[in-house]
């Protein structure tokens, strides 16, 4: 059997905030592994430090203790090298829906039209075949996170960071871009690490999910989704298997839920 190869590890990492002069402990000794390819999913109360997690991998915060390697690379240099879409789309208001979309090649010295160029040749695949002209207030919430992972993904990265792309967005628009980001991924098959709030789309999208608990987080429950592929969110709701792990996870975060009021939440 062929080894996994690592894309992400990190090992015992730690992390606090100075909060009214004090050490407010974030992270406690996370221990956490992604494989190339793999789709993985991290859930916990909110407030608990995912973002802060996320940050960390990304390079955008360091650590007070323990290890990240990135591609085989325990080095800090960590900047650049991962894709990383955020909550909200950011998308600049005054830059067409094309023009946003290469807003990070410009910045990485790549010309206007190159980078324009590059962007043309995937709208069809992101569904914005037809509005690379608009701007953003006239995009729907699911085409301007279409546009905002388009952009993420013309850095070419093969590891990517999804926190919380579909949060914002109504439950029929979130349902089709789940079914797309699959497609997607099917596709392309980068190694994604995902944020999410929602069990449901978890267990639709994930090969294995991380559940933290309460502030400070720790790894309360790995869990491994042995679902088939492809997935289809209606035939799988009401199978066993899938009520069984949505059971043990809910079951799980509300009792980390109940824990969490102990703690403040100056910042995730």
């Amino acid at each position: 059997m062929t080894s996994k190869t690592a894309k992400i590890r990190l090992k015992s990492i730690s992390k606090s905030f100075i909060v009214n002069g004090k050490p407010k402990p974030v992270l406690t000794d996370i221990d956490f592994t992604v494989n190339e390819g793999e789709l993985v999913s991290i859930v916990g109360p909110s407030g608990c430090g995912k973002t802060t997690l996320f940050n960390v991998i990304a390079g955008l915060e360091e650590a007070d203790a323990g290890m990240v390697e990135v591609n085989g690379d325990p080095t800090n240099q960590r900047l650049g090298k991962i894709g990383y879409m955020h909550q909200k789309d950011l998308l600049l208001p005054w830059r067409t829906v094309l023009d946003n979309t290469t807003l990070g090649l410009e910045l990485q010295g790549v010309s206007r039209h190159q980078a324009r160029q590059k962007a043309l040749d995937l709208t069809e695949t992101f569904g914005l075949k037809g509005f690379e002209n608009q701007y953003p207030f006239a995009l729907s919430g699911g085409m301007r996170q279409r546009a905002s992972f388009l952009r993420t993904m013309l850095l070419d990265q093969d590891i990517m960071l999804l926190d919380e792309p579909f949060g914002a967005l109504d439950a029929l628009t979130r349902a089709q871009m789940q079914e797309w980001l699959l497609k997607l991924w099917y596709s392309v098959k980068n190694t994604i690490v995902l944020v999410t709030h929602d069990i449901d789309e978890a267990l639709l999208l994930s090969d294995r999910i991380y559940v933290l608990s309460a502030r400070p987080a720790k790894v309360k429950m790995i869990l491994d989704v042995n679902l088939p592929r492809p997935r289809h969110y209606h035939k799988l709701a009401s199978q066993p298997a899938f009520v069984g792990m949505k059971a043990r996870l809910l079951d799980s975060l509300h009792r980390e839920s109940r824990k969490k009021r102990g703690y403040s939440n100056e910042r995730e």
